[in-house]
């Protein structure tokens, strides 16, 4: 107990240093477009980003919620490391994401600057492609539709746009925008972009900064999906916006790893947004966050907890519901469709703790599975 208490304490201490530390609500899994019927159910996918060979380590979820895993697969490529990342390597939320439109599940490789995308079928992938990312150091992708945005960390930044068809993405060159943030501030964790993801109706894409700008980038898409030439800029001083979820159709709960606290945030029409509520969560690098009905959980790295929340009218209030202790350097974390299991990857020994969520909020815990190559991976998806 004394090693994990110290490796806790070393993980608060240096994102307390650095002063911060992909996927939206999940919806229920469905047949898709482009002919397919296969679909991700029953099943947790994890993402290990390991620099000696990227993996997705595919679990069976039991009716109980427990987890068994069930095989392990090559992205054909390599995670990446950020300077300065304690418990997760890619400082960002969204580098595993399920498309349930088409049945595929998209995961970046850091290291290699491309993203691997796979078919699903249950709790079984197929590697369909490998294709490049656009840019430096992919670490969050997002999906609407037919339309697919891969987020760069590195150069100052970037976005990429895809369209999904049979399968397999088509870039866009015509979808690229540089970010235009400081290359050179470091450390890398705190300063690279934290995730890309789309409002609820699909007609804006916006950006996290962290503590590069400490800002939220709106991009407005035009009916065809490509984004506007420059981002709209909500400057949020001293927050470190670092992930979101959506809220209903033009609406975002966002984890400020600076305030270590969860707010919402109306996105208006001309891609400017206003806060409507905010709560601290009192723990220490606040930086993922996830739903669950009305229920949001945040986690915090430095404080290996998972904050609980239960969203009001809309958003514009929230409940605190306390916080729920995990394995050391708790990171990225997904919900199932019903929202009845959650599951969150503690990164400082490559851990996934599974819980129940219950009718009133708390969480229980159903136990933990270890991720093989899964220390500092980042990536978690539950259809």
């Amino acid at each position: 107990m004394q090693k994990i208490t110290r490796l806790g304490m070393a993980v608060a201490t240096a994102l307390a240093a650095a002063a911060v530390c992909a996927p939206s609500v999940p919806a229920a899994a469905h047949g898709g477009g482009d002919g397919h019927h296969r679909e991700g159910h029953h099943a947790v996918f994890v993402q290990t980003d390991n620099p000696a060979g990227n993996q997705i380590v595919a679990y069976r979820r039991a009716a109980n919620g427990r987890l068994t895993q069930a095989r392990t697969y090559d992205t054909n490529g390599l995670g990446g490391v950020l300077d300065g990342s304690v418990a997760d390597h890619l400082a960002s939320q969204g580098s595993l994401t399920y498309d349930p439109h088409h049945a595929l599940l998209y995961a970046v490789n850091a290291g290699s600057d491309t993203v691997s995308v796979f078919s699903v079928d249950g709790d079984r992938l197929k590697l369909r492609q490998v294709i490049g990312s656009g840019g430096r150091f992919p670490v969050s992708v997002a999906v609407h539709e037919d339309n697919v945005y891969v987020l760069n960390a590195l150069d100052g930044g970037s976005i990429q746009g895809y369209t999904v068809h049979r399968g397999l993405l088509h870039e866009q060159p015509r979808r690229h925008r540089a970010l235009g943030l400081d290359p050179n501030a470091t450390p890398q964790f705190t300063n690279t972009p934290g995730q890309v993801g789309f409002t609820g109706d699909g007609s804006q894409l916006v950006v996290t900064t962290k503590a590069n700008g400490s800002s939220l980038l709106v991009f407005n898409l035009d009916r065809s999906g490509a984004p506007a030439h420059s981002p709209v800029v909500t400057n949020l001083p001293g927050a470190v916006p670092f992930a979101f979820v959506p809220n209903g159709r033009h609406g975002l709960f966002l984890a400020e790893a600076g305030t270590n606290a969860v707010a919402t945030f109306t996105v208006h029409r001309d891609g400017t947004a206003s806060q409507e509520a905010f709560a601290a969560t009192g723990q220490s690098a606040t930086c993922w966050i996830v739903a669950a009905r009305s229920l949001l959980y945040a986690s915090n790295a430095g404080s290996s907890t998972l904050s609980g929340f239960r969203a009001f009218d809309h958003g514009r209030r929230l409940t605190p519901l306390g916080n729920t202790p995990t394995d050391p350097g708790t990171v990225d974390a997904a919900t199932t469709p019903d929202g009845h299991y959650l599951y969150v990857q503690t990164g400082i020994n490559g851990i996934v703790d599974e819980f129940a969520v219950r009718h009133d909020g708390s969480l229980t815990p159903l136990g933990s599975r270890t991720v093989p190559g899964g220390i500092g991976g980042e990536g978690i998806v539950a259809p």
